[in-house]
């Protein structure tokens, strides 16, 4: 599955959710059902700066696709982990590089919704998640 059918289908997913309530619920369960990283897979590296809660980002390049599996101590950013998750693993890191990740983002009601802090930490997991499809296109 292409990351623009990903992305429709989370769109036609929350397009059915009424207002950021609906949302905000969509995304505590999404967060709930997101797998957890092995305790040791939980260090300083693979850590995400730039967020106010505690979250673990590890991703794998196989076969020229990234896979991307993440954490956190905070049950909305892990739905938005989940989110992230969902678009972007097992896609090549030249379509995770041009796919338009804030346009969706704002097309399903989340990003005007989230807090300062939230949405800083949101645009570190972007970055880390970018940083590392640029480094998987070069290899």
């Amino acid at each position: 599955m292409s990351i623009e059918t990903k992305a429709a289908d989370i769109r036609e997913e929350f397009s059915w959710l009424e207002d950021w309530e609906a949302r905000y619920a969509h995304l505590i369960d999404l967060g709930k059902a997101n797998p957890p990283l092995a305790p040791d897979e939980r260090t300083e590296e693979t850590r995400v700066r730039g967020c106010a809660s505690q979250v673990w980002m590890v991703t794998d390049l196989a076969e020229d696709r990234l896979t991307v599996r993440a954490e956190s101590d905070a049950i909305i950013v892990s739905g938005l982990i989940a989110l992230l998750t969902r678009l972007y693993s097992g896609e090549p890191a030249a379509d995770i590089l041009s796919f338009d990740v804030r346009r969706l983002l704002d097309d399903i009601g989340v990003t005007g919704a989230l807090t300062a802090q939230r949405s800083n930490g949101l645009a570190s997991m972007l970055a880390r998640i970018e940083t590392d499809a640029r480094v998987a296109a070069q290899a």
